[in-house]
């Protein structure tokens, strides 16, 4: 199996699960849908998709990292493009007397994570990953944060790039600190970012 270091990035569908069980399955079958294909459509860092999940996508780039402005950048973009998508789906699908909660429940979260060897399995046409590091990014989407729309960024990556590029890029922001103990893995250690004020502007 062919390893290599390589980014992960996971944006996730928060309030899904709410969603799927509360609005009519009419609705969800084409609002889920629509807004996984944005974050796809999104994806300007020419991140490769190893799989799309119910409520998420996992991208991933080897080698190289993108500086960090362009990772950030990245994010910025995923969230507002989302968040301009849940505003069009509840005017479109406005006859539906569950519309109105899109944007209510709806948000959108973002993984990201390094790790220095990922497995690359070939299945089909897709690429599996695989790996400690591969789990560590998705039990981190079950983290104990008090937010539903977020950047959580670990320390894995950070490490990856010098204090002053991370202060200069997140000086829109700011950037909390915080862990988590990970079954099986240890303490994982991260940072995040509250993405819900770039909504409110």
């Amino acid at each position: 199996m062919k390893t290599s270091p390589t980014l992960i990035c996971i944006p996730d569908i928060s309030g899904f699960t709410q969603f799927m069980r509360e609005a009519n399955f009419k609705l969800t079958s084409q609002v889920i849908p629509a807004l996984l294909n944005e974050i796809i459509y999104s994806n300007e860092l020419q991140l490769k998709v190893s799989e799309i999940e119910g409520d998420a996508v996992l991208f991933y780039k080897n080698g190289e990292l993108p500086d960090f402005k362009s990772l950030i950048d990245q994010c910025h973009n995923f969230y507002m493009e989302f968040y301009e998508r849940l505003q069009s789906l509840r005017e479109k699908y406005a006859e539906n007397q569950d519309a109105e909660s899109i944007p209510e429940i709806l948000g959108l979260k973002i993984i990201l994570h390094f790790g220095k060897e990922i497995g690359m399995v070939p299945i089909g046409t897709h690429i599996k990953l695989m790996g400690e590091d591969v789990i560590t990014a998705h039990r981190l989407l079950k983290n104990n944060l008090d937010i539903s729309e977020y950047i959580l960024i670990t320390d894995a990556l950070l490490s990856q790039y010098s204090e002053e590029e991370i202060k200069i890029n997140c000086d829109w922001c700011t950037l909390r600190k915080s862990q988590m103990d990970v079954e099986h893995l240890g303490i994982v250690k991260y940072h995040y970012i509250d993405l819900k004020p770039l909504a409110e502007r």
